[in-house]
């Protein structure tokens, strides 16, 4: 038998369908070819979350019942992955499971394959929304919860009467957007909601392709906090992660509007821009005012942290890494200086 050196050659070989998906950053698909690369050392990992490749694999077989890994990987300073970590995980699944993986695992096996140093178990919320979307993705029936969380979004439960609504049903309604008039249900709901719902909501939107419509209520709703006389900030740092499956110039309309206010650029929304809006600084003059307001928080830990997290995007490394030299401003000239001594101590 011929070795086995990626889990791109182990699944294809095990005659599954599969997809790979970011969990780090945003829950959003990575393509097969672009991950046979990546798994190879011949290119970055696409979107690092503190040096770290944070995966999940879905794979199945004409049931369509996937099986299901969530996988960290450590990166090196260039943003690959170490092809002795992927080769070690080999061994982990083939020694639980041998080299066919379409098969159902005993109980003994699943404890085998998850005593590796690979796996972890994401934040609940996000495996919510995971589910909803890879049973979307597969046409797979909805969670009990979908129907009385329409049942609510429709207005029919009364606003109020939200303590039933299981969080499930709000993701499977995300994930659906484009069916049932979801999409609609959650634009006209959105206006009514109180807090708890409308933070699950945002939260679930996060890792969302949104429609134009949908889009615009969610860029009307931030720009009323945006000139607000007491916004906000934690709506608004919800809404700009909300945002970020948004097509980008909504995305720019919002984040350049807190950018051109120092009191809107509050660390929790410059953490949200950074962890879900990070494509919309590939533009090096909205990147510098970026980093600008994030200099002028006076929090050097977290200019170091974010500063340190973006440039391992690979997207990101070019537009960055010449501001070090090109500072427009002392605020940022000072944490970038700060930075590199922290680099060199």
């Amino acid at each position: 038998m011929q070795s086995i050196h990626t889990l791109s050659e182990l699944l294809n070989n095990s005659g599954c369908q599969y997809q790979v998906f970011d969990l780090g950053r945003r829950i959003q698909p990575i393509d097969n070819a672009q991950f046979a690369q990546v798994e190879k050392g011949a290119q970055p990992y696409p979107f690092p979350l503190q040096r770290k490749a944070h995966l999940a694999i879905a794979y199945w077989n004409e049931s369509q019942q996937p099986w299901i890994w969530f996988l960290k990987f450590s990166l090196d300073e260039r943003g690959l992955l170490a092809q002795a970590d992927i080769g070690q995980f080999i061994k982990y699944v083939i020694e639980a499971m041998g080299t066919r993986l379409n098969q159902e695992l005993s109980e003994e096996q699943q404890q085998k394959l998850a005593n590796n140093p690979y796996t972890f178990k994401p934040s609940d919320d996000k495996m919510a929304v995971f589910h909803s979307q890879i049973r979307a993705r597969l046409n797979l029936s909805c969670s009990q919860y979908y129907e009385h969380a329409q049942h609510y979004f429709d207005g029919g439960l009364g606003w109020d009467n939200w303590q039933t609504v299981g969080l499930q049903g709000i993701t499977d309604i995300c994930a659906r957007l484009g069916k049932q008039q979801n999409g609609v249900l959650v634009r006209k709901a959105i206006a009514h909601l109180p807090a708890q719902p409308l933070y699950a909501l945002l939260g679930a939107l996060e890792h969302t392709a949104l429609p134009d419509k949908l889009a615009q209520r969610l860029v009307e709703f931030a720009d009323s906090e945006i000139h607000s006389q007491d916004p906000d900030l934690f709506l608004l740092s919800a809404l700009v992660r909300a945002l970020s499956g948004a097509p980008a110039e909504h995305q720019v309309t919002v984040i350049d509007a807190i950018l051109a206010s120092a009191r809107l650029s509050h660390q929790e929304i410059l953490i949200a821009i950074a962890g879900r809006n990070w494509s919309m600084l590939n533009d090096s003059g909205r990147a510098q005012r970026f980093l600008v307001r994030l200099a002028q928080t006076g929090n050097q830990t977290l200019f170091n942290q974010l500063f340190a997290d973006l440039v391992m995007l690979p997207e990101l490394r070019m537009v960055l890494l010449p501001l070090i030299h090109t500072s427009p401003s002392p605020e940022l000239a000072d944490a970038l200086l700060k930075l590199q001594q922290s680099a060199k101590g």
